[in-house]
């Protein structure tokens, strides 16, 4: 490996567990361990899979009250941040000015008043901080994490797991946090995820990541899983991953992201990027990112160029693969608009030969989401 790679608190464990380490957002992280992707993707619908993510950006937007800082980072996200309740989480976006996707990222309210939590993704965090602390008003800050690792614990078994340790666990509604003690280690524990499946995303100090990693390994209900099934899950799932089905061209209504940005910010705009956001709710988008099903199974990788049954390109699959729990190939992309209809038909090239696939509805398996 490089030596310019960095490692989280938890590469000794994954290296002690036999894990395919490779280059990831500049961390040496693990792609899958012995048993497998397609072991690993299933053991997380069935059970419980635990995964490391400390690579992810962690960080606080600080101001006076919650008013002052909800009304700072509103100017940078589209999300309704001001009636966010205290602990609860929302998804959203940072756009540039032409409305573009910089990157995703989740913003919880925080307890102490005035506090935002953001955890965005590993390879934009410092092009991320960088343009939040750019944005922000005076007497608003940004306090980047330092020294805390993030370890996700998703699928229908994490609950049981969690709740041996702390029974509160239950009762934290989805998109909510909790700070809780599991064992011995104070948590930061978020239900929520990027698998589909009903899950936790646990931040902890460095210190504390190797015990509670083990802690949670030796249930007999818990499996380490890599980057590898990460991905098929969160596709089967039908959620984006940032450069890919998402980034600096694409808007959060292009990228059908639009259920991400609450009525009062629709009607009242007031974030970067806003003009063609709003425009694009009025008079909708030129093109759509749908979800493609590929007939027989033959696998549609990013990049394959989708057509109309005349041969003429509309769109192209920006993440596509087989799908282990929906036993087929899936894919998602973007398409013009006029095509984006589930039940549209459509051809694929694949190696030069068009292959029939139609738009079908996202996700490709149900969210199990505790709700």
């Amino acid at each position: 490996m490089n030596d310019s790679l960095l490692r989280t608190a938890l590469f000794a464990a994954h290296a002690a567990l036999g894990a395919k380490l490779v280059p990831f957002a500049g961390y040496e992280m693990p792609v899958q361990y012995p048993t497998g992707i397609l072991a690993e993707h299933n053991w997380t619908r069935s059970n419980a899979g635990l995964f490391d993510v400390s690579h992810m950006g962690q960080a606080f937007v600080v101001g006076p009250d919650h008013a002052t800082t909800a009304a700072a980072m509103e100017a940078i996200v589209p999300a309704d941040v001001l009636n966010l309740k205290p602990r609860q989480i929302r998804y959203s976006q940072l756009l540039n000015g032409q409305g573009g996707i910089l990157d995703d990222l989740m913003i919880t309210r925080f307890v102490n008043d005035g506090w935002l939590y953001i955890v965005c993704n590993a390879s934009r965090k410092a092009h991320d901080f960088d343009h939040i602390e750019k944005h922000l008003g005076p007497g608003i800050k940004l306090q980047r994490s330092k020294g805390m690792s993030l370890i996700a614990l998703q699928g229908p078994k994490a609950e049981a797991v969690l709740a041996r340790f702390n029974p509160a666990v239950s009762g934290i509604p989805f998109m909510h946090y909790a700070s809780l003690k599991l064992g011995d280690v104070v948590a930061h524990i978020s239900r929520s995820g990027y698998t589909g499946e009903d899950g936790f995303e646990i931040s902890v100090s460095d210190n504390d990541a190797p015990r509670l990693w083990s802690m949670l390994l030796a249930d007999a209900d818990v499996k380490p899983i890599g980057l590898g099934a990460r991905d098929s899950l969160r596709l089967e799932s039908g959620l984006c991953l940032y450069g890919h089905d998402i980034d600096a061209t694409t808007s959060p209504v292009e990228g059908d992201l639009l259920w991400s940005i609450q009525k009062r910010r629709r009607m009242e705009g007031g974030f970067i990027g806003a003009a063609r956001v709003l425009n694009e709710i009025a008079n909708g988008p030129t093109r759509k990112r749908v979800g493609i099903q590929p007939e027989g199974r033959a696998p549609a990788r990013e990049g394959t160029v989708v057509t109309d049954m005349t041969g003429r390109t509309i769109g192209i699959i920006t993440s596509g693969g087989f799908g282990p729990t929906a036993n087929r190939p899936v894919a998602m992309g973007y398409v013009e608009t006029a095509f984006a209809k589930p039940g549209t038909p459509l051809q694929l090239n694949v190696r030069d030969k068009l292959l029939p696939a139609q738009v079908t509805t996202l996700p490709f398996i149900p969210h199990n989401y505790k709700r």
